[in-house]
């Protein structure tokens, strides 16, 4: 199993000339009425693939069609999207040529450098053929589907075998097929390992060495018993080529190569080599000496240098891009698939007009009926439901139309300007917005609701990639980040804007693995109850997986924070800003007993993940990070100014019940009203003992430099009251109406002025 927690999200690649695919397959159905050990019913199988395939999308190497998404849909339906290119192994069966010397070595390398990267990362290919070898424009291999064996258990939770007959090693192929709902098998046979996949490597080359497929007008059963006699030869490549009518061709072959051949297709595995042993093996000599060896992309909050791989080309004007340059094809690939989604694409779709999926009426599917004499009646098994392995390719024409009016300058904004941050109605608007036909309509864009905002193709395209350049310059553009921050944060870079808002650098992997989280601790069980009951409507938190890695982290939290104080100051703080902010509110509630040990626990104990479901949860949570840890206590007042009509209305019972299940909530006039209260509370309100150190003096968490502790409103600074850049995003005035048309008397109190 693979016990390894990414620090950061994956370094993806630019997409450059590959393409997006897609393919899709079906996990196997659970019984209806069938429950687990807990009394829960059973974690469907296409749920535990989900959260197997999330370490895919880390798993990253040159020789390696990079993961990038996978989805869900009806009846236990999978789609995965990845990298992909159009050429591969199978254009030279298609061709019927055979491959020089040279290009089966080189490719034998390339294939032999992805396969030890994976078994690195406690991986086999299985399923490793002609067309899942591909090859970019330059003629580097890439492996497809690597981790369709991975991401299904060894193929335990789909009903069709993982590998291709004519490329599975004996050992496999003896084992033969298995089944967990199979009650003909005691136990599952072992999972395959690396030596699997040199033996169909050697297949592979065999074929690219005789220009045609082996076993190709042979029956299943027939190849099938055909490879398991080999055993008994002395030499399997010599056998083969007789078989194929090759004898000659393969005679030919150089001695290094034919070498290689003969040590792919070593019968018994314990002989075979691993393919960390044929890199490292003579018939390789000169070869391997080519390619520079892979160096896997330095963290984002590692202590080493991220560029220092860059190099200035000699012609400084090699850097200039032409008129027609496909700007697009520079990012990375996730970040395309993401605006792919929001301009319209969709998966289904795109497969359904490819007839990968097809619909039925219903009365096509119903099932089977047996009579008493064991006589059925019914269709036959669906084969839509078997391994349809077409990969899809998905058309970037609507993405690239849609951004066809975004300026080429906006994929290289500039960040030497501190100041320029995208606020609307600001005068430093357009030096931080692109020069182009649709920059009066992203300046529009950045005044309406987040929601649209994280909804709009060209918004996302022009905040990704700020974000994208301030992250990878962090931590000397932290200041910008933070900036930037407080407009939105793109959803693509939440994870990474939330760790440099947290301040996180040095080699958190280290410091993570080295945290024991497999010793038992007191908490254990609480924890054990707990995660179950966490947002099991998200489909990766529901998964296995999603609950290991959720068990672990918070294990080595508690482990990492064994002088923690608890909370319980928390509440008393909670109800003394109540009373500051709203008095009546405040005497309304104590008088009836509905103190906030009743209903705020889950709030400061889960940080509002208790109260708002995830979606809400990261828009909160965007702001709340740029706050100190006195914010929380806003964000409570906010939510109870929300329910202060009702609240006074109601007595202790009433509030109890509106409390259990609570109405909904508008989550952005939450944020503008707990920004709102944040910054005019004093901060001897909120003082608690064992809160963090504050960032830096004067500072209290928005940039903000206020001296709460005046009492006149002329010495107040003006951009503590009307802090330009706030208002303009949160547009809420902190005086009332009536207050705001009435000349400000010299000398009258700030509390007169504090009105919310």
């Amino acid at each position: 199993m693979i016990n390894c927690v990414s620090a950061s999200s994956p370094e993806m690649r630019p997409l450059k000339d590959a393409q997006l695919g897609a393919f899709t397959f079906f996990a196997s159905a659970l019984p209806h009425d069938v429950c687990g050990s807990n009394g829960l019913p059973l974690t469907p199988n296409s749920i535990k693939i989900l959260g197997r395939f999330q370490i895919l999308k880390t798993v990253t190497h040159p020789r390696l069609c990079q993961y990038v998404d996978i989805s869900r849909g009806k009846h236990e339906r999978l789609i995965v999207v990845a990298e992909h290119y159009e050429s591969g192994l199978s254009d030279f069966q298609k061709q019927g040529k055979t491959a020089s010397p040279g290009k089966v070595l080189q490719i034998a390398y390339e294939v032999l450098e992805g396969l030890e990267f994976m078994n690195k990362h406690g991986m086999v290919h299985r399923a490793l053929s002609a067309h899942n070898v591909l090859m970019d424009c330059k003629g580097n291999v890439k492996l497809a589907k690597f981790g369709l064996y991975h991401m299904t258990d060894h193929g335990a939770d789909v009903d069709f075998p993982i590998g291709y007959p004519s490329y599975l090693a004996p050992e496999v192929i003896a084992q033969g097929s298995f089944h967990p709902s199979d009650s003909s098998h005691d136990e599952a046979p072992l999972p395959s390992g690396p030596k699997t996949d040199v033996w169909s490597l050697g297949v592979l080359l065999f074929e690219l060495c005789a220009g045609r497929r082996l076993l190709q007008n042979i029956e299943i059963s027939e190849r099938l018993k055909f490879i398991l006699t080999l055993g008994c030869m002395d030499d399997i490549v010599t056998v083969l080529a007789e078989e194929h009518g090759c004898l000659d061709t393969i005679k030919e072959l150089p001695e290094n190569v034919l070498e290689l051949l003969r040590k792919c297709l070593t019968f018994l595995p314990s002989k075979r080599p691993t393919p960390a042993e044929l890199l490292g093996d003579p018939v390789f000599n000169g070869v391997s000496s080519c390619y520079t060896p892979f160096q896997r992309p330095v963290s984002l909050f590692s202590s080493s240098l991220r560029c220092a791989h860059l190099e200035l080309p000699e012609d400084i004007s090699d850097l200039c891009k032409d008129d027609d340059e496909d700007y697009l094809s520079e990012r990375a690939i996730d970040e395309v698939y993401h605006l792919w989604c929001l301009a319209g694409g969709d998966l289904e779709k795109e497969l359904t007009n490819k007839e990968i999926i097809q619909s039925k009426p219903p009365i096509c599917t119903l099932p089977n009926f047996v009579l008493e004499d064991g006589e059925s009646f019914g269709q036959g098994r669906d084969r839509s439901f078997l391994l349809d392995d077409t990969t899809v390719t998905l058309s970037l024409c609507q993405l690239r139309n849609r951004l066809k009016d975004v300026a080429g300058e906006a994929y290289y904004p500039l960040l030497e300007d501190e100041y320029a941050i995208s606020i609307p109605n600001s005068p430093l608007l357009q030096s931080s917005l692109p020069q182009s036909n649709s920059s009066n309509e992203l300046s529009a864009t950045v005044t309406l609701p987040l929601i649209i905002r994280e909804r709009d193709t060209e918004y996302q395209l022009i905040r990704i990639i700020l974000f994208d350049r301030l992250l990878k310059a962090y931590p000397y553009k932290k200041n910008l980040v933070w900036k930037e921050a407080r407009v939105d944060i793109p959803p693509l870079v939440r994870g990474l804007a939330w760790a440099a808002l947290l301040g996180i650098e040095g080699d958190i992997q280290a410091k993570y693995e080295s945290i024991d989280k497999d010793t038992p601790i007191p908490t254990d069980r609480q924890i054990e109850v707990d995660i179950p009951r966490c947002h099991q409507y998200d489909e990766l938190l529901s998964s296995p997986q999603g609950h290991i890695k959720f068990r672990r982290v918070l294990k080595a939290w508690v482990v990492s924070h064994p002088d923690l104080v608890y909370w319980q100051e928390y509440l008393t703080v909670f109800s003394q800003m109540i009373a500051f902010h709203d008095p009546e509110l405040s005497n309304h509630l104590n008088e009836i007993g509905f103190i906030p040990d009743l209903y705020a626990i889950p709030w400061f104990l889960t940080m509002f993940t208790h109260v708002f479901p995830l979606h809400k949860i990261f828009h909160l949570w965007d702001t709340l990070l740029l706050g100190n840890s006195s914010f929380p206590f806003c964000i409570g007042v906010a939510i109870l100014q929300q329910l202060r009509d009702r609240l006074l209305a109601n007595g202790f019972n009433e509030c109890i019940l509106l409390f259990s299940d609570l109405p909904e909530i508008d989550i952005e006039r939450c944020v503008r009203e707990s920004i709102n209260l944040f910054c005019w509370t004093p901060k001897s309100a909120t003082y608690r003992q064992h809160a963090q150190p504050p960032r830096a003096p004067g500072d209290n968490g928005f940039g903000k430099t206020a001296t709460y502790y005046t009492s006149d409103y002329q010495d107040m600074p003006k951009t503590d009251l009307c802090d330009g850049m706030w208002q303009e995003r949160f547009p809420v005035s902190v005086l009332s109406t009536a207050e705001l048309e009435q000349p400000v008397r010299e000398g009258a109190p700030l509390s007169v002025y504090c009105v919310m």
